[in-house]
């Protein structure tokens, strides 16, 4: 299905794949709410930490891809669509803002915000998009959107044990509306079909956005550094180890999902984008915010314990399940060397958490490296040859 079936006056003109000056300003926002995440959970670094820091990076994940998806519809040249964009870029930036305190004080701000950006987005598509397919869609987005919006404000009203519940539910619907095709009693469904799809204009926001994700390791490496004093060989040896680590996440990421990777040309469906784009790159863009994190803690916190150990091992296992739903969506491939991949860290994580402070928290980082960096090297290989991966 073309995107321009029934030309509404704000779509984006056929062929025009190009990633605008005005999405690239929308996504200089996420370089904060990245760190923002980040730096959550490192002040927060225990169990329940981590599952606040999950939910608001669902949501704050939830709200680009949507917009995202939104962009590859429309027309950037167009005076509404970029105010749009500045609208949605001004409640990401309270989101940012409210992050750190959102199980506290800055709860109603985040909601608020979050709210506004998911309910008036398919709002502005559903009366833009009159007499095509997608006001269609976006109708029912809206409702689903509302659901959700609404969970969150209500959330926000409630104490911090209640607010993880009602927002963990508030993101199961926003997660779960795509897999059940936004069905809406009375109103039917929005088969995948139904959505047209500009597969490499939303490919190419979705490597950007993991760059910046990967960039956002880079800030915080240097933040780190810059505020250790004195400076000490083993913070540089780990700082080495940690930037050759992001060359090679950065490596094995382009060889699967770069432009003339084989994976980047297989299945261009809207069923495929939505498993690629919408769930795996989010399962890769938190693995490389938690690894950003294990840098973080290898450098400020050198000794060996749960905490370095599960962050350690829990970036790059996200970013495995996150290449393994993008190879199944684009592929079918069954990603083999990422199940191998995640076999030995998880065997090296136990082995990490049995010896506890006698194994230097340095060997649960070499074995981290030595699987990024094998996994970047079968990912180039497989380039080279029937992808097997």
């Amino acid at each position: 299905m073309t995107i321009r079936s029934g030309s509404p006056r704000l779509l984006r003109r056929d062929g025009d794949s190009e990633v605008a000056p005005i999405e690239l300003f929308f996504d200089l926002v996420y370089v904060f709410a990245i760190i923002q995440v980040s730096h959550t959970l490192l002040y927060h670094l225990t169990p329940r930490g981590a599952l606040e820091t999950a939910l608001l990076f669902a949501a704050v994940w939830w709200l680009w891809n949507y917009s995202a998806w939104a962009m590859n519809y429309l027309d950037p040249a167009r005076t509404s669509v970029r105010l749009l964009n500045a609208l949605l870029m001004l409640a990401a930036l309270g989101m940012a803002l409210a992050l750190p305190t959102a199980f506290s004080d800055g709860g109603l701000l985040f909601a608020a915000c979050y709210a506004t950006a998911q309910i008036g987005r398919p709002l502005f598509m559903w009366i833009a998009m009159r007499g095509h397919v997608l006001s269609r869609n976006y109708r029912n987005l809206l409702v689903w959107s509302s659901v959700a919006g609404g969970l969150f404000l209500l959330g926000a009203l409630l104490p911090p044990t209640a607010r993880l519940v009602v927002w963990g539910l508030a993101v199961a619907v926003d997660l779960a509306g795509p897999r059940v095709e936004f069905r809406v009693p009375g109103l039917g469904s929005t088969p995948m079909r139904s959505w047209p799809i500009d597969i490499v204009h939303l490919a190419e926001r979705n490597r950007l956005v993991f760059i910046i994700a990967l960039g956002e390791s880079i800030l915080i490496m240097g933040f780190t550094l810059s505020e250790l004093e004195p400076i000490t060989p083993y913070a540089v040896l780990i700082a080495g180890l940690g930037f050759t680590g992001l060359v090679a996440l950065w490596w094995s990421y382009f060889a699967l999902a770069g432009h003339d990777a084989p994976a980047s040309h297989g299945d261009d469906s809207a069923g495929a984008a939505r498993a690629a784009f919408a769930y795996a790159h989010g399962l890769m863009v938190a693995g490389a915010v938690l690894f950003a994190v294990g840098i973080e803690v290898h450098l400020t916190h050198p000794e060996n314990g749960p905490a370095l150990v599960l962050v350690s091992i829990g970036g790059p296992l996200l970013y495995l399940a996150g290449n393994t739903i993008y190879l199944r969506g684009r592929t079918g491939a069954a990603g083999r060397s990422r199940y191998l991949a995640a076999v030995i860290l998880v065997v090296g994580g136990a082995v990490a958490l049995l010896f506890g402070a006698a194994l230097p928290a340095i060997v649960i980082g070499l074995v981290v490296l030595a699987v990024l960096i094998g996994l970047a090297a079968v990912t180039q290989l497989s380039t080279r040859r029937a992808p097997a991966y």
